[in-house]
């Protein structure tokens, strides 16, 4: 038997590094081992949250750059959403002592916004402090693929997002950033993607389930 408790578990990495498909893969593992699940992801999440992703992925898309939001308006947008997740979705579920699952999160806030675009570090650090408080993942998976496998998982996708359109340069970019994050912290687990087969599944379910067990 597992205990029920709650867990805040965050997938991390560029985009094509396989983290919304191990996050589903762990979703149902522990969906079949009995153990209360949510699945879920940033931006977005919940419906107000959703319509937010969707204001900063139509903006990606739109061909005046005069027109485009200014980068502390698009890092605002993301941290509205969070917000709005975060009070909504994910301390609610980890009341109820479920285990919160949650594609993207902070850390590629700081990959992509601080680390990528120069946004003032401390700007987000202060509004995390007022709309996180003590909230901070369990465990963070941050999934290394090489540019290669990254591209071809890249191409087989129907629809694509504003992150699925950088150069190369800049997921190579923010793959060193996510790496250097979780450098010596015990609750960071830096895997290889690149073949993203069931040997990294049963991996990730390990440790998550020695973690539920303590």
């Amino acid at each position: 038997m597992y205990k029920k408790k709650p867990l805040f578990i965050v997938f991390e990495g560029v985009e094509g590094c396989g983290k919304s498909y191990q996050s589903l893969k762990l979703f149902n593992n522990l969906k079949k081992l009995g153990i209360k699940s949510l699945l879920t992801r940033e931006p977005g999440g919940t419906k107000s949250a959703e319509l937010i992703r969707n204001l900063i992925l139509k903006d990606y898309f739109n061909k005046s750059k005069i027109e485009k939001f200014d980068k502390y308006t698009d890092t605002l947008l993301y941290l509205a959403a969070r917000n709005e997740h975060v009070k909504t979705k994910i301390l609610p579920a980890l009341k109820k002592k479920s285990v919160v699952i949650c594609d993207r999160f902070v850390d590629s806030t700081i990959a992509y916004q601080v680390f990528g675009k120069k946004v003032n570090y401390n700007f987000v650090k202060n509004i995390h402090k007022i709309i996180l408080g003590n909230l901070k993942p369990n465990l963070t998976f941050v999934l290394k693929v090489s540019s290669e496998s990254s591209r071809k998982r890249l191409l087989k996708r129907r629809t694509k997002n504003r992150y699925d359109n950088f150069a190369k340069s800049f997921y190579q970019k923010a793959q060193k950033s996510f790496i250097k994050i979780a450098k010596n912290k015990k609750n960071y687990h830096v895997l290889n993607s690149s073949n993203n087969d069931n040997l990294l599944e049963k991996k990730i379910l390990n440790v998550v389930l020695k973690l539920i067990k303590k």
